[in-house]
């Protein structure tokens, strides 16, 4: 016997009741950045590594740790992309998209990073993200804030996240903070946990977002960031706070709040929940107005965000009322005998191309027609039109109610002419024939 073969570690399946949630998110997601104006851009999942190593930073996690590098039959070395927004910018110097204009976009699909696999964190995982290119103003970042916010809400989980806020200033007054922050823990350094001792000389703004405990209590003395904020950073935060507060959006002014990307500057901001324990942030973004320029490109300042769609999904799936219904099945096509499978078809195909809104199963397989009408109950069909010999050889078609939400009760089963049962279903799934949609019974 052949060896049984799995998925990579920390790279999941979707099976059909997950796919399900994630259609019904993807679908809010879409909804949503179209009422926006924000147009969709897609890009490689590989590219060039020395994309990610100039953007993200050399010493962070992500490139020193995490990133999945190969080189291919030529020698080049390529990365599967850790995450979204250097692909996004890239995209945009090379198309011409950037170049003194402003731009709305959004993008979706997979990301890759070498980590432990836990719970909302994977191997492979998903994220949506939102990038606006050519406006300085704190009104976008407050759009952005006030974009998904409405999102939490059309998805029923705006009491479960909560908004956290920060400024991380210019690259002068990150380098002043710098300095003071490893100035304040060095003498502490033992009480450090290992990573954040890699980090001190490294990356050590990192630190702040520390999970181990000690590290947060021996943190509480630290220099505040804002003490080294830049004048015109805090004028930009002052300015986004007030207009947080006249959209009724809360937040959380949180210092030690900082991202994990080397590109950001000035307003980072997280939505983070209690519900999925230590994988806490939903969502995070801020400005990068930098990165342009650093990848190639004019100087153009940058906002987004990212939501994890894994960490989305678990929440929503804690919460079952929120979960959308699977669509029920219209019509069960059940048939036997001479011709049957052939008739059955083409009667399904002729139904679709007339009422294109009904969902209709064929029976395959040649089963008898107890069988046929147990598969009809299992998939939880509402109608089964049954094709026997008599039937095709006098173009019918018994029409059987299995559910009472048909207008008919069990027992009303018909035998109608083929070429009259699409008024038929018309009349019992209450189709309108001007926009061929089925109405909610």
């Amino acid at each position: 016997m052949a060896k049984r073969l799995q998925a990579v570690r920390g790279m999941n399946d979707g099976l059909p009741e997950t796919t399900a949630v994630w259609q019904h998110v993807e679908a809010v997601l879409r909804r949503l950045v179209s009422a926006y104006g924000y147009g969709e851009i897609r890009t490689p999942v590989v590219e060039d590594a020395t994309l990610f190593i100039r953007s993200i930073g050399e010493v962070t996690d992500i490139v020193e740790k995490e990133i999945y590098l190969f080189n291919d039959r030529h020698g080049e070395a390529l990365a599967l992309r850790p995450e979204g927004t250097a692909g996004c910018v890239r995209a945009g110097i090379e198309h011409g998209l950037l170049y003194h204009q402003e731009q709305r976009l959004w993008h979706l699909g997979p990301m890759f990073r070498y980590e432990r696999p836990q719970k909302g964190r994977y191997r492979q995982f998903h994220q949506f993200s939102v990038e606006v290119f050519g406006l300085t103003g704190p009104d976008i970042d407050a759009e952005l804030m006030v974009m998904t916010a409405r999102l939490w809400r059309e998805l029923g989980i705006d009491q479960q996240v909560r908004l956290q806020l920060n400024s991380i200033g210019s690259s002068a007054a990150r380098m002043a903070y710098r300095q003071a922050l490893v100035a304040y823990l060095l003498p502490h350094q033992q009480q450090l946990d290992a990573d954040s001792q890699r980090r001190l000389q490294s990356n050590p703004l990192r630190i702040l977002d520390s999970k181990d405990q000690q590290v947060q209590a021996l943190l509480a003395g630290a220099p505040r960031f804002s003490d080294y904020l830049d004048a015109a950073s805090q004028q930009h935060l002052a300015a986004l706070c007030h207009l947080l507060t006249e959209l009724q959006i809360p937040y959380q002014l949180n210092e030690r709040l900082v991202r994990g990307l080397d590109y950001y500057n000035q307003t980072v901001f997280e939505w983070v929940t209690d519900r999925l324990g230590a994988q806490s942030a939903l969502c995070a973004g801020g400005r990068y107005d930098g990165l342009v320029e650093q990848l190639g490109g004019t100087s153009t300042p940058a906002i987004g965000f990212s939501i994890g769609l894994e960490r989305l999904v678990l929440l929503l799936q804690q919460q079952p009322t929120l979960l959308p219904q699977p669509a029920p099945i219209d019509c069960y096509l059940i048939a036997a005998g001479q011709g049957s499978a052939s008739a059955a078809l083409q009667l399904s195909e002729r139904i679709r191309t007339a009422l294109p809104t009904l969902r209709i199963m064929t029976d395959c397989g040649g089963r008898d027609f107890k069988k046929q009408f147990k598969q009809a109950d299992k998939v939880g069909a509402r109608v089964a039109l049954v094709l026997g010999e008599r039937e095709i050889a006098q173009q019918q078609v018994i029409m059987k109610p299995l559910r009472e939400q048909c207008g008919a009760s069990k027992n009303d089963q018909q035998v109608v002419a083929q070429d009259q049962l699409i008024g038929h279903l018309q009349c019992w799934f209450k189709i309108n024939t001007l926009n061929q949609e089925t109405i909610s019974e």
